[in-house]
């Protein structure tokens, strides 16, 4: 599923501000345009990457994508192999190494052009309630970007409840480096998401919501800038119908230099608004293309 965070016209905003602060308060304390269009750049990244990696590990005797547990539909442009190799039994115990080749490119559904090869591996175990998926990239490209670096994730079934059906939590490790425009960015930290309804009716993926928390650290050649889930995010697969952005409701707060400023993703309404407070000042902003 995908996160939103630095928005193109929050930016403006900011810097707009940014503008009128004195020197002793320049806008070095404060997220950049640069930095905040880069984080955003890198955060649509992850996330594509994340949707494409949870759908062929859900879906491991498959050599296509599903679509069905994605966030975004994929082409089927991609070369997807395996080892063992389709169609051989596996077995508890055996190690899994899936490789999606996008080739020369591909073009998902959100218009994302992805190239090169994302590589999946892990200890196939049908019966645990844990399970720890690596991925690496080779000569991989979102968009104009390239990622390198490593990624995992870690899935883990709740155990029922009275009010609770079993359903999987999936934490996300982040160690990677995104270059842009010819400048290194880094990305540390953790992102965790939590279906919190849906999951009873696995045929439908409309109805699902999920509920998101993390923090991560992402290092510009100009500064760093930690962005920190203040308040869970949630996202509506069922907003798909209305409008593009997913992210309906949750606080997102980002520090650099001890300086702060959120975005706020409303009060869980299927629109593309959100709210980004810099100093004080509060802007109203439209999120998504």
């Amino acid at each position: 599923m995908k996160t939103k965070s630095f928005i193109k016209m929050a930016v403006l905003c900011a810097v707009f501000f940014f503008a009128s602060c004195s020197k002793k308060d320049s806008s070095d304390n404060y997220m950049s345009k640069d930095e905040a269009q880069s984080s955003s750049k890198i955060d649509l990244a992850s996330d594509d990457v994340s949707s494409i990696i949870e759908d062929q590990y859900n879906n491991i005797n498959s050599n296509a994508f599903s679509n069905k547990n994605s966030e975004v539909a994929f082409s089927n442009c991609a070369t997807i192999t395996r080892i063992p190799s389709f169609g051989t039994a596996l077995v508890d115990g055996v190690e899994v190494t899936k490789t999606i080749d996008f080739g020369t490119g591909c073009t998902l559904s959100n218009n994302n052009f992805v190239s090169g090869k994302i590589v999946i591996n892990f200890i196939y175990q049908p019966t645990a309630s844990s399970q720890t998926v690596n991925y690496s990239f080779v000569n991989f490209y979102h968009n104009t970007i390239k990622i390198e670096g490593n990624k995992s994730f870690t899935r883990t079934m709740t155990v029922a409840t009275a009010s609770s059906p079993t359903h999987p939590i999936v934490v996300m490790n982040m160690d990677l480096t995104a270059t842009i425009n010819g400048l290194i960015h880094r990305r540390v930290g953790t992102r965790t998401r939590e279906i919190i309804s849906g999951y009873n009716t696995p045929n439908i993926f409309i109805d699902n919501v999920y509920s998101i928390t993390g923090n991560w650290t992402t290092t510009h050649p100009t500064g760093t800038v930690i962005s920190t889930i203040t308040t869970p995010l949630q996202a509506k697969m069922s907003c798909m119908n209305t409008n593009k952005p997913l992210l309906v409701q949750g606080v997102i707060t980002f520090s650099k230099n001890n300086r702060t400023a959120t975005l706020d993703y409303g009060n869980g309404e299927c629109d593309n608004l959100a709210v980004y407070t810099v100093n004080g000042n509060s802007y109203n902003i439209v999120i998504g293309n």
